[in-house]
């Protein structure tokens, strides 16, 4: 039943013997102290010491190994399948998870990207699969920065990055292997598409159980209290695990109230997943809606008042959505997290439980937590460029939107906090937010990544574009993203822009090009404008951000004059354009190069001057197909250029997902390099051979 994916390995066995599983499953489980002891002396029993000592120990096996060295790992080599997990004792899952821990540092490091969100999510994972029977049961995860230590359970540890080339997805994917029962995406899907796996499991007669574990983050997005009223409304069992690892992208909200874990909170949340609990307040409802109705409502609010009393603030949201509220429970204690899971486990007829986990990525070592620059980027200049504009003129003022917030906007930040929002995983809002921010006379950027724009096209069509709202659109990780692979890929947002008739579209060629198009878009007054820009390190490394200068909205330039061929670049695309010149003036042929600067409104003398003068006109850009190529063609054909000598030929993302590489990996994945815009010229001239041996 295994399945294979290009550079991953796979085909872990799916036969479960489920007569048998549960056997080994319940004599392993009953050992655990899970019992719910009513005693003076537990209920006062103090945990901090022992828990603080183990965090003291935990931090010592996370410091970050300064060799390559194989780590010893002994009872994790032992692992075949999560399943095996219910064959060791609460002892062996702690050392079971220092290995995991030791081991992500290990080779995690070498990727230069933050860990801790994995480390942090170590002792739930392991719970998880204790507990409940992968992939029979299905387990979701909704942030992807909290599957490594999945990854490991279910064997792609060993083709984590720096052990083979070719790695594990940085996602959950189907594809990849059995035990990913969704794929993971931008954040905030999980609880939906839980809930659909629990309604297909009741309509099919399945009894198998659905968990999704989201994280203080994702679960500020509106998808999810939207999947969350619904999961209270049809009342399907499913389980979500609420990942409280005190973050937040408000720094407000990061230093406010949380909730804390004591004796007591661990007490209480064993008390509320018990089944004598259960049963009792089960028995305490079909006693007063018998009753009558006014009764059982009072009940009800009785119930939910005492409960949310002893639960932590906010608790009752989830309550009146129709979860039923379990916590908080310590992440980083095993035993606490089995028992409780083991009991929600077993609910038959509950309906949807939301079970509340505090984890803290602070207790793993700092240096778990590794950001590398090796040179400046696009997002560097960018900043930059919007503080010396800010500095002239005091309307205008940032919006922030996505999941993480990239670093260089904290210079903006620190200079300005007052005209600073970040509004996290809310790019609706945040378009929407930005539109009111227009209409009340200021001049809001509203600062997205492209993959995230995606889920706010409805507000930028109606909310922006129809109403010629005058927001800026600064679209950031345009393009391909390397290692974030299709999950963050902004491959289509010249497409889904371009084609709203008010929206001027445009996109850098270099560091000078985006200075001056934050200089454009400051001055653009009357209707919305959008540019956007890669991922990656900009042009010249030794830029130093001048002032300004507004372009000439709708006006492209001729960079490099030839004969023939014209390569015609949008955005970052115009550097491949130059270095395929470069290639092929080595050949003997000299290729004009342009930049178009603007996808809409188009350069349209521009083109026609490059259709007249040349034989053949070719279009590169780093989005999908309906983008700028498309622009370029509709306009030469009804401009009549195509019933001349001009042939055109547009080089666009291929038309799939392309996964996880490095970046010059990707671009050539895609046909976009340097040497596939000068091969591509030497086709169109007949030179076949040279093409062919220059892409050997």
């Amino acid at each position: 039943m295994g399945s294979t994916s290009i550079g991953y390995q796979s085909g872990i066995s799916a036969r479960f013997d489920d007569r048998n599983l549960n056997l080994r499953a319940d004599a392993t489980l009953s050992s655990l102290p899970c019992k719910v002891d009513f005693s003076r002396k537990s209920f006062f029993s103090a945990t901090t010491s022992t828990h603080n000592k183990e965090c003291s120990n935990r931090a010592r096996v996370c410091s970050l190994p300064n060799t390559d060295e194989k780590l010893e790992t002994p009872l994790l080599d032992s692992i075949e399948t999560p399943s095996q997990l219910k064959n060791l004792t609460v002892k062996e899952l702690k050392v079971l998870a220092d290995e995991i821990r030791t081991e992500l540092l290990s080779v995690l490091w070498k990727t230069r990207k933050s860990v801790k969100p994995s480390l942090a999510a170590i002792e739930l994972t392991l719970a998880l699969h204790y507990v409940f029977r992968a992939p029979v049961d299905k387990i979701l995860w909704d942030a992807v920065e909290q599957t490594y230590a999945h990854k490991v359970l279910t064997r792609r540890w060993s083709s984590i990055p720096s052990r083979q080339n070719n790695g594990v997805s940085s996602v959950t994917s189907r594809l990849e292997n059995e035990y990913d029962s969704f794929g993971t995406g931008h954040g905030c899907n999980s609880i939906s598409a839980a809930l659909g796996l629990a309604v297909a499991r009741d309509i099919k007669g399945k009894r198998d159980r659905v968990v999704a574990v989201i994280d203080s983050v994702t679960i500020t997005a509106g998808q999810a209290y939207e999947a969350m009223s619904n999961a209270g409304y049809l009342d399907s069992n499913m389980i979500v695990i609420l990942n409280d690892n005190r973050h937040s992208l408000h720094p407000n909200m990061a230093d406010g109230s949380k909730a804390s874990i004591s004796a007591l909170s661990s007490f209480m949340s064993k008390i509320q997943s018990s089944q004598i609990f259960r049963k009792f307040r089960e028995l305490a409802k079909a006693m007063t809606k018998k009753i009558g109705k006014g009764m059982y409502e009072w009940a009800a609010k009785v119930d939910e008042y005492a409960r949310g009393m002893v639960g932590p603030t906010g608790s009752t949201l989830f309550e009146e959505l129709g979860l039923y509220y379990i916590g908080p429970v310590d992440g980083h204690n095993i035993e606490d997290l089995v028992c409780v899971l083991r009991e929600v486990a077993s609910l038959d007829s509950m309906g949807p439980v939301l079970v509340h986990v505090i984890t803290e990525e602070k207790r793993d070592a700092e240096t778990a937590n590794i950001v590398v620059k090796d040179r400046r980027t696009y997002s560097d200049c960018f900043a930059e460029a919007l503080v010396k504009e800010a500095e002239k003129d005091r309307d205008i003022v940032v919006v922030h939107a996505g999941i993480e917030m990239d670093p260089s906007l904290v210079t903006f930040q620190e200079r300005f906090p007052e005209r600073f929002f970040n509004v996290g995983m809310a790019e609706q809002h945040a378009v929407t937010f930005s539109a009111g921010l227009s209409s009340g006379g200021l001049k809001p950027f509203c600062i997205i990544p492209s993959a995230f724009l995606q889920r706010a096209y409805d507000q930028v069509v109606h909310d922006v574009d129809r109403q010629r709202r005058a927001v800026r659109f600064v679209i950031t990780s345009a393009g391909l993203v390397g290692s974030d692979g299709p999950v963050q890929c902004g491959a289509f947002d010249i497409a889904f822009m371009s084609c709203l008739p008010n929206m001027i579209a445009m996109a850098p060629a270099n560091e000078d090009e985006l200075v001056n198009m934050v200089a454009t878009a400051a001055n653009v007054t009357d209707r919305p404008v959008c540019f956007r820009f890669p991922r990656g390190a900009i042009v010249n490394k030794n830029y130093l951000v001048p002032i300004g200068l507004p372009i000439e909205i709708g006006r492209g330039r001729v960079l490099l004059e030839g004969q023939d061929v014209a390569l015609l670049g949008y955005g970052a695309m115009v550097q491949n354009c130059l270095n395929a010149h470069s290639l092929l003036s080595k050949l003997g042929l000299n290729v004009t190069v342009a930049d178009a600067r603007f996808c809409k409104p188009l350069d349209i003398k521009l083109v026609r001057d490059l259709c007249q003068n040349h034989k053949f006109l070719i279009t590169v850009e780093e989005g999908c197909v309906g983008g700028f190529g498309s622009h370029v063609a509709q306009f030469i054909a009804l401009d009549g250029q195509l019933d001349g000598k001009i042939k055109w030929r547009p080089i666009v993302l291929p038309d799939g997902y392309i996964e996880e590489a490095s970046p010059n990996e990707q671009l050539a994945l895609a046909g976009l390099t340097g040497h596939h815009i000068a091969a591509t010229a030497l086709s169109l001239l007949g030179r076949t051979r040279e093409a062919l041996l220059l892409m050997s």
